[in-house]
């Protein structure tokens, strides 16, 4: 009960007393989550796109091929699907991504005299 109160009285006290803070809190969780779902959601697309199981690679009509998305429509590329595997990379470089999209937009606003 006493972690509810202390977790209270430091809410209403960032609130009332540091609103500055709280909104600069605000506003760097929104940023996060922005760029989080910005740099997660084309991975996301493209694993989902040459799954084995999906509609777009059943396409290829051989067993264990998966097609490939390309910029051009009529294009079609199928490769085999032991030649797509997950590397330890693929958790990294977005993230790295991410650091740098917050980083560089921070000194952004920075130069525009925001902060």
């Amino acid at each position: 009960m006493s972690l509810v109160l202390a977790l209270t009285s430091a809410y209403n006290h960032l609130t009332i007393l540091r609103p500055t803070l709280y909104y600069a809190g605000i506003w760097t969780t929104m940023l996060i989550l922005t760029v989080v779902v910005a740099s997660f959601s084309p991975e996301l697309a493209f694993m989902s796109a040459v799954s084995l199981s999906s509609l777009y690679s059943q396409s290829c009509g051989g067993d264990g091929y998966v097609r490939i998305p390309l910029d051009m429509p009529g294009e079609r590329v199928c490769l085999p699907a032991h030649m797509l595997k997950r590397s330890a990379l693929d958790v990294f470089i977005p993230t790295l991504f991410s650091a740098l999209i917050v980083a560089s937009s921070a000194l952004l606003l920075r130069s525009l005299g925001f902060s």
